[in-house]
């Protein structure tokens, strides 16, 4: 299964709205039709949406009619602000952005031509290089899943919000392909649904064991012994261990807590954002209203009613057991450790 992939000058997006029910791909042809892919939530999880940001800078320099390297230059940092505007908190979108913008700033010897050439080709390396990382998260998360685990995961951190093989679903892809005897309990996701329409989806295209649950049940379901760990993707990770993900990730880590459940979360180095002392500092989306008051474009509450809808929470460190990375496991304390893990890897 594929969340994107580039032909004959083209983005093709994998349409996740319509998932499971249709299986279709949005042809993207400009920078704007990413954009709208981006916002709208058609390509979500972060590392899928900077890998498709770094296509959408693609097709952008593909547009520009300059011979001014700096008139270039220029114009591709305006589609680059608009790509990251699309949503402010998941960090991979403006690190795939301006890594593209990086690459051309210092190609300083290069035509126009071979800017826009340039452009594609650190996009395509960007994309299989999520698919390494999130292959070797997986082989250094398997070993934290036990023969027989019971896992809880939460919105969908798989194939579908990555290059390929997923990060948070990657360990548990791994374990599973090790021979390990998994069960996975998908909690729905409110208000968007990712847990019921991708993640079920996912894993049981992959036949691994899964069962669906209401976001409600997670407490109840750990109280009665039915979890053994916990394993979450992440949208940004502040430079000391605070992560931001989907929201109703911090309600499952302080349950996790008060039931002595190992929590977990997987996610590329490039995800975590040094340039954040803190989880108070990552801004934080809001999305609109009508993702709570209508369902399948249904008015379901109440004409009037004040709605509050945050994308993501975040999950202090203390109560995080570990963060998987594509360089290793790391354990608190995380501001150190996560630094001199970046360290090793440049």
């Amino acid at each position: 299964m594929r969340s994107m992939y580039w032909e004959d000058g083209r983005l093709y997006i994998l349409d996740q709205v319509r998932l499971p029910l249709e299986v279709e791909y949005i042809v993207c042809q400009d920078y704007q039709d990413v954009a709208g892919a981006i916002s709208q939530m058609k390509v979500r999880g972060a590392p899928a949406i900077g890998a498709a940001a770094a296509y959408g800078m693609a097709l952008g320099a593909s547009t520009v009619n300059t011979g001014s390297r700096d008139v270039f230059l220029e114009e591709l940092e305006k589609i680059g602000r608009e790509l990251i505007g699309t949503r402010p908190t998941a960090v991979n979108l403006q690190w795939a952005v301006n890594r593209v913008l990086d690459r051309v700033r210092a190609a300083t010897d290069k035509e126009i031509a071979a800017l826009k050439e340039l452009v594609l080709q650190e996009a395509d390396t960007i994309f299989l290089e999520d698919i390494a990382s999130n292959q070797k998260m997986g082989a250094y998360g398997e070993s934290l899943v036990p023969d027989g685990a019971r896992i809880l995961t939460h919105c969908n951190a798989g194939a579908l919000a990555t290059a390929g093989f997923g990060t948070a679903l990657g360990v548990i892809r791994a374990a599973h392909q090790k021979g390990k005897k998994v069960h996975v309990y998908a909690g729905e996701t409110r208000p968007f649904m990712q847990g019921t329409r991708l993640t079920t989806w996912e894993l049981m295209s992959d036949g691994i064991p899964v069962t669906l649950l209401a976001d409600s049940m997670a407490g109840y379901l750990m109280a009665k012994g039915g979890v053994d760990l916990v394993i979450v993707g992440a949208d940004r990770i502040a430079g000391n261990g605070d992560v931001a993900n989907k929201i109703g990730t911090y309600s499952l880590a302080v349950l996790a807590k008060s039931h002595q459940i190992p929590f977990y979360v997987a996610a590329p180095l490039s995800t975590v954002d040094f340039s954040l002392l803190s989880g108070d500092d990552i801004p934080i989306e809001e999305r609109a209203a009508e993702e709570l008051t209508h369902f399948r474009g249904k008015r379901i509450a109440p004409e009037g009613v004040d709605v509050w809808n945050p994308a993501f929470d975040v999950t202090p460190h203390r109560f995080i057991d570990a963060i998987i990375t594509d360089a290793g496991v790391v354990r608190p304390p995380y501001l150190d450790n996560l630094k001199q893990v970046a360290a090793k890897e440049d």
